[in-house]
C-alpha cells in the first residue's frame, strides 16, 4: 500500500507539473506578452513615419529633426521584434537561448525607443512654439519667416517651395503638435513593454525589505 501510494503521488505531481507546462505554454503567447503592445508599436511608428513625410513634402528647406521619419522606422523595428518575440516558443525559466536572446534585444529597443520618442517631442515642442511666433512673408519661391519683424538683424527662416505662408504657421504647426501626441503614446507603449520584460525576468523590483526578508530566511 506504502509503494502505491507513493508511485500515485509520484504521478500525480507529474501530471500537474505537464498541466502547469501546457498552462504555461497557453498562457505566454496572450497573457505573458499582450500582443497589443507590439501591434500599436507598430501602428504608432507608421503614424509618425508618415506624418514626418507629410511634414517634408511642404517644404524641403526642413531639417532632419523637423522629420522624424527616422524615429517612426526605429520604432518599427521595436515592433517587429516584439512581433518576433510572440512568435518564440516559450520556455520556463528562459532555458532557450533564442528566447532570452529576443527578450533582451526587445527590451533593449524598448528602452532606446522611449529615448527617442522624448527625443522627438523635445524638438517638435521646440519647433511648435517657434512656429507660433513667426511672422512670415511670402516670395518668389519661398517663405521667409522671421520671429521678430522689427528687428532688422533677427534670425530669419527660409522655406523653399512654399508659396502659401500658411503651411508653414498652421499646416507645419499642427503637424509638430501631432508629433508631439503620437510620440508621447509611443513612448508609453516602450515603457509598458519594457516593464513586461522586466516583470518577467525580475517578477519583483528589488528592495531593501525584500533582501532583508531573504537574509531572515536563510537564518531560518
Amino acid at each position: 500500500m506504502g509503494k502505491k501510494g507513493s508511485s500515485e503521488h509520484r504521478d500525480g505531481g507529474k501530471r500537474k507539473e505537464e498541466s502547469a507546462a501546457a498552462d504555461d505554454d497557453r498562457k505566454c503567447r496572450v497573457c505573458r506578452f499582450p500582443l497589443l503592445v507590439a501591434l500599436s508599436q507598430l501602428l504608432l511608428g507608421v503614424a509618425v513615419t508618415v506624418v514626418a513625410f507629410l511634414m517634408l513634402a511642404i517644404s524641403p528647406s526642413l531639417l532632419a529633426r523637423e522629420t522624424p521619419h527616422w524615429a517612426g522606422i526605429i520604432l518599427c523595428l521595436v515592433a517587429i521584434v516584439g512581433f518576433i518575440l510572440y512568435c518564440v516558443t516559450y520556455h520556463p525559466d528562459e532555458r532557450s537561448t533564442v528566447q532570452f536572446i529576443v527578450k533582451l534585444l526587445y527590451f533593449t529597443l524598448c528602452v532606446l525607443g522611449l529615448v527617442i520618442s522624448t527625443l522627438v517631442m523635445a524638438f517638435a515642442g521646440y519647433h511648435h512654439t517657434q512656429i507660433s511666433s513667426f511672422s512670415c512673408m511670402p516670395t518668389a519661391e519661398a517663405c521667409v519667416c522671421t520671429l521678430d519683424p522689427r528687428d532688422p538683424i533677427a534670425r530669419t527662416f527660409t522655406y523653399e517651395g512654399v508659396r502659401d505662408c500658411q503651411n508653414i504657421t498652421e499646416t507645419l504647426a499642427l503637424y509638430h503638435l501631432l508629433q508631439i501626441v503620437l510620440n508621447l503614446v509611443q513612448a508609453f507603449f516602450c515603457a509598458v513593454g519594457a516593464f513586461i520584460m522586466w516583470k518577467h525576468r525580475y517578477q519583483v523590483f528589488f528592495s531593501g525589505l525584500q533582501i532583508g526578508s531573504f537574509q531572515r530566511w536563510n537564518k531560518a
